[in-house]
């Protein structure tokens, strides 16, 4: 698609539900031709500012706020309880409970960058954790299962949109939470997600196609951050 627009405007959605957004007075719409309505004002400028920068054929990649957006509404909204139980399973297999147990470089730096996080998620939702080594799994306790997917489950379908990609990325629903509830920026979440490939480079050297695929990764994660924090209201 060409751009074939002049102008790009927030405007008040109807009854108060939100912002949409408008190219030259008319109202943009979802790939599934649902009304583009967004949450806050915030995010509906970013949003729009996406759309304004488009010059010529338009880009999706470089529009992750609308992408998210619309993910929020076609694909989320329709089945929150698909999204919560996708994301919450990660729970069953976080990174952060799996180390290695060789060479001592690495265990040590994995333990002090994930310890501090297990016991942050142990006292903010009351729950166990059983930690292994190697990548047999290891069950946790149903307790621990239940109270995580509740913490997801409390989450709105925009913040569910962003969890996706922050969990999954980073193979740890814990660290995704950790970031939905500002215990932890979203740069260090990251890298402490990649501790593994991170340590490997630095050993090794770095891979080019490995490097431009962590890149992207990163990229991926810090949008869907964003656009977490910019799809809460602002604080009274």
């Amino acid at each position: 698609m060409k751009r074939f627009w002049t102008d790009v405007a927030v405007a008040a959605a109807d009854a108060a539900q939100g912002y949409a957004i408008t190219l030259d007075a008319r109202p943009v719409r979802t790939p599934a031709r649902l009304p583009l309505v967004l949450p806050t004002r915030a995010l509906a400028d970013a949003v729009a500012a996406e759309w304004a920068a488009q010059d010529g054929e338009v880009d999706p990649r470089t529009m992750p706020m609308t992408g998210l957006s619309n993910a929020a509404i076609d694909r989320v909204m329709p089945d929150r309880a698909l999204f919560v139980n996708q994301i919450a399973a990660y729970a069953e297999t976080d990174l952060l409970c799996y180390r290695a147990d060789a060479p001592d470089t690495l265990v040590a730096r994995q333990a002090a960058a994930w310890e501090p996080l297990l016991a942050w998620g142990r006292a903010r939702y009351d729950v166990a954790f059983r930690v292994t080594t190697g990548i047999v799994h290891v069950a946790q306790p149903p307790e621990t299962l239940a109270r995580l997917r509740a913490a997801v489950a409390a989450h709105d379908a925009h913040a569910l949109a962003a969890l996706s990609p922050l969990t999954t990325i980073g193979g740890s629903l814990l660290a995704a939470l950790a970031v939905a509830e500002r215990h932890i920026d979203a740069d260090p979440a990251f890298d402490l997600t990649h501790l593994d490939e991170l340590w490997q480079a630095e050993r090794w050297g770095e891979d080019a196609l490995a490097t431009e695929a962590r890149i992207l990764r990163k990229a991926d994660f810090m949008a869907a951050a964003r656009f977490l924090m910019l799809s809460r209201p602002s604080p009274d």
